[in-house]
This record gives C-alpha cells, sequence and structure tokens, in this order.
C-alpha cells in the first residue's frame, strides 16, 4: 500500500495507469460509460477535426482524482464526498498525466478534509484543476 498523507501535506505523483496504458483505459470507460464518441476512439476523425490523436475522456482525467484522494491524501480511510473538476486543455493518448493535490481546509469536527488537485500532462500545461472534499474515516 502507498504511504497515505493525513495531516496538512502536499503531495505529487505520476500515475501509471493514464500515462502508460491509455488506449485501455480509454477502452474500458467506453465499455463501461457507452459513450462512444469518435473524438475519443476514431484518430482518423480527432485528426479530422485538429487534434493529434483522440482526446481522453475527462471523466477518465478525473479518475485520478479519486486515486489520490482513495489512495494518498488521506488514503484509504477516505470517501469521496464532492469534486468540483474544471478541465483546462484536453489530454489525449499517449499523454503522461501528473496529479498533485494538497490540502487546502481541514474539519476535524466533521471528519473532512478539502483537497486543491491540479492535473498536467508532460509539458507541465494544466489540463484539470479540482476542489475535492473528501470525508476521513478513522
Amino acid at each position: 500500500m502507498n504511504e497515505p498523507l493525513h495531516d496538512g501535506g502536499a503531495f505529487g505523483r505520476d500515475d501509471g495507469d493514464v500515462p502508460n496504458d491509455a488506449d485501455a483505459g480509454q477502452d474500458g470507460f467506453r465499455a463501461l460509460s457507452s459513450d462512444t464518441n469518435p473524438l475519443h476512439c476514431n484518430a482518423e476523425y480527432a485528426a479530422q477535426k485538429g487534434y493529434p490523436s483522440p482526446v481522453v475522456y475527462g471523466m477518465l482525467v478525473a479518475s485520478l482524482l479519486s486515486t489520490l484522494a482513495g489512495v494518498y491524501l488521506p488514503g484509504e480511510n477516505s470517501l469521496l464526498q464532492s469534486v468540483n473538476v474544471k478541465f483546462h486543455a484536453p489530454s489525449f493518448v499517449r499523454d503522461t498525466l501528473t496529479v498533485s493535490g494538497t490540502i487546502a481546509e481541514k474539519y476535524d469536527e466533521l471528519n473532512m478534509i478539502v483537497v486543491k488537485a491540479v492535473v498536467r500532462n508532460q509539458r507541465s500545461e494544466k489540463v484539470a484543476s479540482a476542489k475535492v472534499q473528501v470525508g476521513v474515516r478513522s
């Protein structure tokens, strides 16, 4: 198990799932969601629309926020309560994405933290940002 952070820290990591096997992530997400938009699954169509490769599903990018909270910040004792995500730029198949987060607020009486998170690509471009409210179980 990865080492969780509980009090006030910051955390950044390279996630191995999306960057190294985005095609499999895309295929799995398409099967799960039934989203067959050709922008996400047809390289020729994406190229016709001016993109270098298929666009990664936004919610697949956002799933890194769940990994951040559930594995690292605060870790296995967490339960997502809300996620407010903004997408700043598209991500593409074969991009390497990094998610980082900082505990911005902590409410001991509510067993809750608020994490501010950012997802960046290999060019350090911000592709998404989020405010994540996380319940912390004991």
